[in-house]
């Protein structure tokens, strides 16, 4: 795929399910937390998932989605304590530390973007090492709306100052890049495939991106006989 990278000034990058594998969060919150709430609750196992997905559904696209001390409270579990206890398996995709080294070696403004709780973002940047790839890590607390809102992108670019026009945001949410795309953001993809352990999924209303390698111009990929150390050497 040729990208003008020449036109790209901002590149926005989103965490779970774009740059780390969504497997640790599906695995968590659809199988771990209701084995943990009937347990706690003394309740059937499929009582519990439909207990715990209806209050799930009733927080979505709000900032208690993503608020791992409002779900401690809400289901009386230690949401924090659980997922260091599965923390394992939280894992990059295979490509993400390669696209990021290719990006600041094109010396592009890379930020992190995500809902993510500060708890959450802490535990996974601590064990996957990505942090020092990035110029700025907003999460969507430090800006009071979820993505999906139009008021965290103004906030963002009251933060930033970044020019919507010359911005390249991935992200493995539609609800997310149609409010980056309503606020004008110009270069758009969805993130196809999301976790190891699920379908790759499409998208009618936006590009879409399997890997970051189809970003990279073939010299700046590894292949058979190259290493991404050898890539990386060259770029």
């Amino acid at each position: 795929m040729f990208f003008p990278w020449d036109e790209i000034d901002w590149v926005m990058l989103d965490m779970d399910g774009t740059l780390l594998d969504k497997h640790f969060d599906d695995y968590f919150w659809e199988t771990l937390v209701p084995q943990e709430y009937a347990r706690r609750h003394n309740l059937e196992l499929e009582a519990a998932r439909q207990e715990v997905f209806a209050r799930y559904q009733r927080e979505e696209g709000t900032l208690n989605w993503t608020d791992i001390d409002f779900w401690s409270r809400e289901l009386d579990l230690d949401i924090p304590a659980l997922k260091e206890g599965i923390r394992h398996l939280i894992e990059v995709h295979p490509d993400s530390e390669l696209f990021l080294r290719y990006v600041r070696g094109l010396r592009k403004k890379v930020i992190l973007v995500t809902n993510a709780h500060y708890k959450t973002l802490d535990l996974k940047m601590n064990q996957v090492g990505l942090l020092g790839y990035f110029d700025q890590v907003i999460s969507s607390f430090d800006l009071g709306a979820p993505k999906e809102h139009r008021q965290f992108w103004e906030a963002l670019e009251a933060r930033l100052g970044f020019a919507p026009q010359r911005t390249l945001l991935v992200d493995d949410n539609r609800e997310v890049l149609q409010a980056a795309r309503d606020y004008g953001i110009r270069y758009l993809f969805f993130k196809g495939i999301s976790s190891s352990q699920a379908p790759a999924e499409t998208s009618r209303r936006f590009p879409v991106l399997h890997y970051f390698t189809e970003l990279m111009p073939a010299e700046a990929q590894a292949g058979p006989g190259r290493t991404a150390e050898d890539v990386l050497a060259e770029i």
